[in-house]
C-alpha cells in the first residue's frame, strides 16, 4: 500500500479528481506503480500479490486510494491477473479505446485519477459477462474486518 504520508493524493475517502503532473507522480509513487499506473505498463501475468487472493474485501487504487472493487467481484479467468465482473461503481472507473499492440481493447483507468488498470473483456462470467483483467500492482487490498475497523474509529471520534 502507498504510503499516506509519502502520497499526499492517496485518500480512501476524498472523491475529488487527482490531475498531477508526471513529475509529481514521479515524486510519490513507487517505480513499479508509476511504471504501469502512469506509463501504462502491464506486470508479468502470475506475479501478482491479488491472483490468488480470496480474502473478503475491498481493493483500491494504489495511485490515489479510490474504491475500484469488491471481492465478491472477483473471480479466478486463469488469464494471469487478478480478475473481476464488475466495479464497486460505475464512476470508479473509465473507459479508453487502446489500438496499441495491433489489438483494439478497451482499457480501465481509475475514475480518480485515471491510472492505467489493465483491460476488460467480454468474455467474463454472468451476471455481467465482462472480465476486468488487473494488474495487481496498482491495486491495494483492505480486509472487511480492517474496514469495519477504521470504519468505527472514524464514527466514534
Amino acid at each position: 500500500m502507498e504510503s499516506s504520508n509519502k502520497n499526499p493524493f492517496y485518500s480512501r475517502t476524498d472523491t475529488d479528481k487527482v490531475v498531477r503532473t508526471d513529475e509529481e507522480w514521479k515524486q510519490v509513487l513507487s517505480p513499479e506503480v508509476y511504471h504501469i499506473a502512469r506509463q501504462k505498463g502491464t506486470e508479468r501475468p502470475w506475479t501478482s500479490q491479488f491472483e490468488k487472493n480470496k480474502e473478503v474485501g475491498t481493493y483500491y487504487c494504489a495511485a490515489c486510494g479510490n474504491p475500484l472493487f469488491k471481492s465478491d467481484t472477483k473471480f479466478e479467468s486463469g488469464c494471469g491477473w487478478p480478475s473481476f465482473y464488475a466495479p464497486i461503481s460505475k464512476g470508479s472507473v473509465i473507459y479508453t479505446p487502446d489500438h496499441t499492440h495491433g489489438m483494439n481493447r478497451t482499457e480501465v483507468q481509475c475514475g480518480r485519477c485515471k491510472a492505467h488498470l489493465g483491460h476488460v473483456f467480454e468474455d467474463g462470467p454472468p451476471p455481467t459477462h465482462l472480465r476486468y483483467c488487473i494488474n495487481g500492482v496498482v491495486l491495494d487490498f483492505e480486509k472487511a474486518q480492517a474496514a469495519e475497523k477504521n470504519y468505527e474509529e472514524s464514527n466514534n471520534s
